[in-house]
């Protein structure tokens, strides 16, 4: 992420200066887009950083969460930049601005292959970590608006009208749009303690009733502490005569190798007599 860092850093500075001298929006909004990559870019390695501190006090799973809210927070920056696009778009379109076809281009090539090495460099990360894929979402966005950038420079350089260039404009703010769903969804899926997308929660349980000497399985709880990191708890009911530390270890392995679930809390429970105590007053009374 610090290359990547690196490589926006230097593409934000060129855009922003050649966005103004060629009046080009599609420029513009690439580099509002850069901005917002190094931002998040910023946002991530902070929260990375943060989440690498031990557990302590109340907060009994460390800062790991932080990768999560920051995923949350660029997603929700994402469509604001989408926004602002769209609108200064919009009113472009009846009276579009005269643009330098060439500078358009160029800059839009120097922003096509950045963003090609920043997200070539972000794909070799830890896929599994939505702090780190929300980075490499921008960047792959990035690269497609430069794509788009370079066709309106080359478009008007033809000869044809400057109104590619808010066309071009819309069509990276929907680009940035669609980019940060799953920056939102994830992690408010996360938040909302909802179990990790692939693990289904009936199946986990149903897995665990089919375990030698379980008879039940209540209260199953399956959520999400951060990316990568799956939780579950629940009571287990066992018959009287098992050895209930070796179905509880059974049932880790289980959990482990088929859901790939680590973290577990599992209360064992000895399955109640068929006749269960009845207490009656003393005294008669009803």
């Amino acid at each position: 992420m610090w290359i990547a860092l690196g490589i926006n850093a230097a593409m934000l500075v060129a855009e922003a200066v050649g966005g103004l001298l060629t009046g080009s929006l599609a420029v513009l909004a690439d580099a509002g887009h850069l901005l917002s990559d190094v931002g998040s870019i910023g946002l991530a390695l902070f929260a990375a950083t943060l989440a690498l501190r031990p557990a302590a006090g109340r907060m009994t799973f460390g800062y790991q969460r932080s990768e999560i809210l920051a995923a949350l927070t660029n997603g929700l920056l994402l469509v604001l930049v989408a926004i602002a696009i769209a609108f200064a778009a919009i009113g472009r379109l009846g009276d579009p601005p005269s643009i330098d076809g060439l500078g358009v281009l160029g800059l839009g090539l120097l922003g096509l292959f950045g963003n090609i090495a920043a997200t070539f460099v972000l794909a070799r990360g830890e896929r599994e970590d939505v702090n780190l894929e929300g980075v490499l979402r921008h960047s792959a966005a990035d690269a497609l608006g430069s794509i788009g950038v370079v066709l309106a420079g080359a478009f008007v350089l033809a000869g044809g009208s400057s109104i590619i260039d808010p066309i071009v404009s819309l069509v990276i703010a929907a680009l940035i749009v669609a980019s940060s769903w799953r920056l939102i969804a994830e992690p408010v899926g996360v938040l909302m303690e909802a179990a990790p997308s692939g693990v289904d929660v009936d199946a986990a349980g149903a897995a665990i009733c089919e375990e030698e000497g379980v008879r039940s399985v209540h209260d199953l709880h399956i959520w999400t502490v951060t990316s990568g990191f799956g939780a579950l708890a629940a009571h287990v009911v066992v018959a009287g005569e098992c050895d209930r530390d070796l179905v509880r270890r059974r049932i880790e392995l289980l959990l482990h190798e088929r859901f790939d679930i680590d973290h577990t809390t599992l209360q064992m429970e000895e399955q109640a007599p068929d006749r269960l105590l009845h207490v009656e007053n003393a005294s008669g009374r009803e």
